[in-house]
């Protein structure tokens, strides 16, 4: 005689993840009504990029990097509008849910990864008013940017050496000195602040 099956084994398992603000976002299916700004900075400032095999004594966290990316955009296109600019810096924002994972390891995931990637930035951008399907020319552009953000990080953080470094990501268009003060590395809670005030200048502005 079978045993009865428990309701919470006929559950299906957890997809949801509990934020600081309360939030109970779900990782498969979120809504944007479950997206908050303040959940995102605390989240990616605390997500080291490289899988934090970076030299010094703080990690470069993905909020850093997103505040960068959005820097090095406005240098590459001066009249970039404001929701250009907040595309940028939300452009890896799905990573305070599911981390920061390296190139290889998201293609080898492949689409699982992916759609659930996908999704996520799909409610994020929609949370913020922001084209959930953006133009072609803001997705190049913002490539462009991270790939900029990704020779420096390379070979100031992560041991790459220029020649390796461009190789992968291409010679930078932009000159170090002009973004060197985003390339500092700083403690969780000041690149959480960074990265909140420089959404909250963007978000007033457009």
């Amino acid at each position: 005689m079978s045993r009865p099956v428990s309701s919470r084994e006929s559950a299906p398992p957890r997809a949801w993840q509990r934020m600081l603000s309360g939030r109970r976002l779900d990782i498969l299916n979120p809504s944007p009504l479950d997206v908050e700004i303040e959940d995102i900075a605390h989240g990616l400032a605390r997500v080291a990029r490289w899988n934090g095999q970076t030299r010094g004594g703080e990690i470069f966290s993905v909020a850093q990097h997103s505040v960068l990316v959005a820097e090095i955009l406005t240098l590459l296109d001066p009249a970039a509008p404001a929701r250009w600019q907040c595309f940028a810096l939300l452009h890896d924002a799905p990573e305070y849910v599911i981390g920061d994972m390296i190139s290889p390891f998201k293609a080898a995931l492949g689409d699982a990864y992916r759609q659930v990637e996908a999704r996520l930035e799909h409610a994020i951008l929609l949370r913020f008013s922001l084209n959930p399907t953006p133009p072609a020319a803001l997705v190049k552009m913002t490539k462009r940017a991270d790939r900029i953000s990704a020779f420096y990080e390379a070979t100031l953080f992560a041991g790459f050496d220029r020649i390796e470094a461009a190789q992968l990501f291409g010679a930078p268009e932009i000159e170090m000195e002009r973004i060197a003060s985003l390339l500092d590395p700083m403690p969780p809670e000041a690149a959480q602040s960074l990265f909140l005030s420089r959404f909250h200048l963007l978000d007033g502005s457009r």
